[in-house]
């Protein structure tokens, strides 16, 4: 009885720290993301962000932290986290060189947080600007899905 009690005991302690790890959504940069999208064509969510915004911390706080965001996020889209003022990280999206800087300024992205919606060519199709609390966030991405498929 000890020996299959020590046996329970060990499997509860193995398994704990896997439930204990918290889902998240999975994070491309946006070179990561242009090999995945050929291997698995997939729509893309690119977060433009500036590191003092304080909306977009918001965001990641409580927002990105949803289990209905995470889930609905990480099986619909590549998510990209793009900082809108990094001048230094570069690399190469349609035989020319971006740094993320220049990409959100391509993207013509003006107000943080900003959401810039890519389909599987990565062609821009919309932005969703500014803060969103998890359910609307969700919606808006649901109702853009619906509306692209048609």
């Amino acid at each position: 009885m000890k020996k299959i009690l020590g046996i329970v005991m060990l499997g509860l302690m193995v398994s704990l720290p896997l439930k204990a790890q918290k889902e998240a959504i999975t994070w491309y940069s946006f070179e990561e993301v242009i090999d995945k999208v050929e291997e698995s064509p997939k729509m893309i969510l690119v977060d433009v962000y500036t590191d003092w915004c304080g909306w977009c911390k918001k965001m990641d706080r409580e927002t990105f932290t949803d289990k209905k965001v995470i889930s609905y996020v990480n099986e619909n889209f590549y998510a990209v986290k793009l900082n809108a003022e990094d001048a230094k990280k570069k690399f190469e999206f349609r035989g020319k060189e971006y740094s993320e800087e220049e990409m959100a300024r391509a993207m013509r992205v003006r107000s943080y947080p900003n959401f810039v919606i890519m389909d599987a060519t990565m062609e821009n199709i919309t932005q969703l600007p500014g803060y969103r609390e998890a359910k609307p966030f969700v919606e808006s991405l649901m109702a853009l899905l619906e509306n692209f498929k048609h």
